[in-house]
């Protein structure tokens, strides 16, 4: 069995064994041993803001498909329960709602805010009922630092913040819990490649002055920056003069700099894009070898800055990065490519993205 292992010094390791983007067994294991030991991003939490309400969510749809439902009970507090019933298996709740309670439409099993089973019919004469397993599993949750983004794993392999934290500490200042989510730029992608193809697409940015020559011509590509973390990665994209940069605020660790654009990757499979106008969320969904989904959200801080700079034609930033991770498609799957090796100055995120496939698929939990 393939363990997938990348050797430490980028500059003398072989990248990732094209076997891995061919096999259906590893894509399989994956999804167990990288995406359920993963956070994934659910959604924005503002229908569950008030007590009582009730929000269905899907974990990483395509892939895990984990039914999951967001509760407020009436003390505020907000968990991330299964949203599958404990008799039979039967889905809970379809759709955001005001509810006193969780009710089975199957068999009418219900189950309190928290979780708790409450009651079952005909189930008088059953020994040692209910028990715990009776209750719904509760699922670990985040709310990225207070912004209103939901976030769940099905078993983590290290707690929200270890995922996190650097990302929060290098742009928590700026304004992202009163970004508006703007659904006239949402966009969804399907296209016949694999996710991690994909994601080692954005790590570097290596072709972008072979790809992407508008975004060439606003970003000062000498400047461009790459930073790692244990989890998350950063490549950091400075303005050439008179291009739109951040306005950062006080004690920013950037503060004097024309930043451009923050790209943020947290593993395995979350881009986190901030550009002066706000946030472009995207979240890679693997569906296939194959086949992939791309998700992306808009949440705009500035609507004056939309339009402009690196983050002012995404739409046309994103086919260009498609047209070429499809093509890379049909290459890894030849019978004269088995890898490469990494840019030690440009390919620094690939050769952490690999790291890190290398160590999750290796130990499974």
């Amino acid at each position: 069995m393939a363990t997938w292992q990348v050797a430490a010094d980028v500059r003398s390791a072989a990248t990732l064994d094209a076997a891995f983007y061919r096999s259906e067994a590893a894509f399989a294991q994956a999804q167990e041993r990288i995406f359920a030991r993963s956070w994934q991003w659910i959604g924005l939490l503002d229908d569950v803001a008030l007590p009582g309400r009730l929000s269905p969510r899907c974990l990483l749809p395509g892939g895990l498909d984990e039914p999951l439902l967001l509760a407020r009970d009436r003390a505020g507090t907000l968990r991330c329960l299964s949203n599958v019933c404990t008799h039979r298996g039967n889905l809970l709740v379809h759709e955001p709602c005001a509810a006193e309670q969780i009710r089975c439409g199957y068999h009418s099993r219900r189950f309190d805010l928290a979780g708790r089973m409450s009651f079952m019919p005909e189930f008088q004469q059953a020994l040692d009922f209910p028990s715990p397993a009776d209750d719904l599993p509760q699922v670990p949750f985040a709310d990225f630092h207070g912004h209103g983004h939901g976030f769940a794993g099905v078993r983590p392999a290290a707690p929200f913040e270890a995922f996190f934290a650097e990302l929060q500490a290098r742009v928590g200042g700026l304004p992202i819990a009163s970004y508006q989510h703007d659904p006239s730029r949402d966009r969804s992608f399907e296209f016949d490649a694999h996710w991690a193809l994909y994601v080692e697409n954005y790590l570097e940015g290596l072709h972008i002055p072979f790809l992407h020559a508008g975004l060439m011509e606003t970003l000062d590509f000498g400047q461009y920056r790459y930073e790692l973390g244990r989890y998350a990665n950063l490549q950091l994209a400075l303005a050439k003069p008179g291009e739109p940069a951040f306005a950062l605020p006080a004690g920013s660790p950037d503060q004097g700099q024309a930043v451009a654009a923050y790209y943020w990757w947290v593993f395995p499979n979350l881009m986190l894009n901030f550009y002066p106008w706000g946030l472009s969320l995207n979240q890679v969904q693997p569906l296939s070898p194959t086949r992939t989904r791309v998700i992306f959200r808009s949440f705009v801080g500035d609507p004056s800055q939309l339009g402009r700079g690196a983050g002012g034609d995404l739409d046309r930033v994103e086919m260009e990065d498609e047209a070429v991770v499809v093509q890379v498609q049909r290459g890894v799957r030849s019978r004269f490519y088995r890898g490469g090796r990494y840019s030690p100055t440009r390919e620094v995120g690939v050769h952490h993205f690999h790291r890190l496939i290398g160590e999750f698929m290796a130990d499974g939990g």
